[in-house]
């Protein structure tokens, strides 16, 4: 994708509407696994699952990307994802790259960050990509993975209207252009957005802050000479005693976030007349720019009380939502979908019990509480409340300049960093005097090999990395595929050692089909990981 004007991609459907056979059937057809939504979250969960062979139905709305850049900061973790389902490279081609950010406080540099400090990682930091871009890349896989004869279907100008749920199915009547019609799923997995339909047809709703602030979303097209990095302003001369947040996207286009107060007028505020001076006033008046799109935006952190409601799973915005400082909410929900399809693909094959679902909703809920935690107070110390938390506010800021002690202080949104599922039910073993940042419930790290990267080689399984330590090559334990990947000491880069050994002399690590570790251990003992096998498949409490 390059070049195509910003107006086209928002025209063109993207998944048309095509009548499906289930419209005609006499009675309803059941799939084992509907995505209501094709955002981003709803399509990374739908090709999660059938890159496992899991048959899947996403229903949408719409028919085209969305409006608008919305998302655009892809941690990476998420690009690490997106390696694992297959549309890696194109996120990243696509996207700007960046590592370094600058805060400043009023008209002057406060202090800059690098979010990579250390080499020998594939993916960066971050790239900033819209997010109609990722959908359209995500959708391109979808089309390889059908003409794969993956089972997997995306119907467009489909509304979900109604939905009934039972302790053995749902049933969800679906709206088109030629009519409605009935069908039924195993398992439903809402994706829908911050204002699910599914969320209310199910009358739940949910719990958390809504704070009394409102910033401007403004994307505009301009050629400036602005570096490829994150600027923050607290108080700029440009939006006194507010904020205004600066990043460039592809094509040529910057998002602008302004932040406005609370007691403004939302539709007064989007008009092009009072949005257009604000943005001269900050890029001057000698800077040539196209207004492309405009949003308002009021911080929320909040979440469902639970993201398992018998067969119906909420994932991404329809589950949590949070502030956009910190980039956490696309990215929480590409964590939500990986978390989510390996456990309903045993769960549908009958190798893991119903109850592994459970674990989905206690480690996603963890993450979404750390994610409300740090947006939060990242809320709270960009918008101050009260006299004394600005002034605390505006001494760390002029500390931080001169003062590296103060830096971490500063909150211009923290940025995200996927959840290590500390105690979770699913933690196995553990062998002391390996590194912290590798231990159960981590998500893997990175790290170069010989030829290529670590992360490269663990895919779609479970996997059991040998490190200097004679495992087995792929194996089954109950039905359980579990590949092995076995590297010497003339594999093992010192990225890797420092890692994932760190002062050991071997290493055996047990992994997720969610690049999480599971349990690790010193040496081979085929018992140990046979009983880790079950005990994170849920199959026994036994580890």
């Amino acid at each position: 994708m390059g070049g195509e004007p910003v107006s086209e991609i928002f025209e063109t459907p993207l998944y048309p509407y095509v009548r499906s056979p289930d419209q005609d059937a006499a009675t309803p057809v059941n799939h084992p696994v509907v995505v209501i939504g094709a955002g981003p979250v709803g399509l990374a969960t739908a090709i999660d699952l059938a890159l496992s062979d899991v048959p899947v139905v996403v229903l949408d709305e719409n028919d085209k990307v969305s409006f608008g850049s919305r998302a655009i900061c892809f941690s990476k973790r998420s690009l690490e994802i997106m390696d694992r389902l297959g549309c890696g490279d194109a996120f990243v081609d696509k996207g700007i790259l960046w590592n370094v950010g600058k805060v400043f406080f009023g008209d002057r540099k406060v202090y800059d960050f690098n979010l990579l400090p250390e080499d020998s990682h594939k993916r960066p930091a971050f790239i900033n990509l819209q997010q109609y871009y990722a959908e359209i890349f995500l959708v391109e896989r979808l089309r390889e993975l059908q003409a794969e004869g993956k089972p997997i279907e995306i119907r467009g100008n489909s509304k979900v209207v109604a939905l009934e749920t039972s302790d053995a199915e749902n049933r969800l009547s679906v709206e088109t252009p030629d009519g409605p019609y009935d069908l039924t799923c195993d398992w439903l997995v809402a994706c829908d957005g911050a204002g699910s339909p599914t969320r209310s047809m199910m009358g739940l709703d949910f719990v958390g802050r809504v704070f009394e602030d409102n910033f401007l979303i403004a994307d505009v097209t301009m050629k400036a000479d602005f570096p490829t990095e994150r600027w923050f302003w607290f108080d700029p001369p440009f939006n006194k005693g507010q904020s205004a947040l600066l990043h460039k996207q592809p094509e040529g286009v910057w998002r602008i976030d302004l932040q406005l107060g609370w007691d403004i007028d939302k539709d007064e505020e989007k008009k092009p007349e009072n949005v257009i001076p604000r943005l001269k006033q900050m890029l001057g008046k000698e800077v040539e720019f196209n207004l492309e799109w405009v949003s308002i935006y009021t911080f929320q952190c909040r979440r469902m009380e639970k993201f398992r409601h018998g067969r119906v799973l909420f994932a991404g915005d329809s589950a949590h939502q949070v502030s956009p400082f910190g980039a956490r909410g696309a990215n929480s929900g590409f964590q939500d979908a990986e978390n989510l399809a390996w456990k309903l693909k045993l769960v549908i094959e009958g190798l893991a019990p119903d109850s592994l679902l459970d674990s989905y909703n206690e480690e996603r809920v963890f993450a979404a509480d750390e994610n409300i935690l740090n947006s939060s107070r990242s809320t709270d110390f960009i918008t101050p409340k009260s006299d004394i938390s600005r002034i605390f506010r505006d001494a760390v800021l002029d500390l931080a300049e001169h003062q590296p002690f103060a830096r971490p202080l500063v909150n211009s949104g923290r940025l995200s960093l996927p959840s290590t599922y500390d105690g979770s039910t699913l933690v196995g073993k553990d062998a002391a005097d390996l590194p912290v940042r590798t231990r159960p419930g981590a998500p893997a790290c990175d790290a170069s090999l010989a030829s290529g990267w670590l992360l490269d080689q663990l895919k779609n399984s479970f996997v059991l990395l040998g490190l200097n330590c004679e495992i087995p090559g792929s194996f089954q334990h109950q039905g359980i595929q579990v590949d092995g990947i076995s590297l010497a000491s003339s594999d093992i880069s010192a990225d890797l050692q420092e890692r994932y050994l760190g002062e050991a002399a071997s290493a055996v690590y047990l992994l997720r089909p969610d690049q999480h570790v599971a349990a690790r251990w010193t040496g081979f003992d085929r018992n140990a990981v046979e009983a880790a096998l079950d005990h994170v498949t849920g199959r026994t409490g036994a580890q």
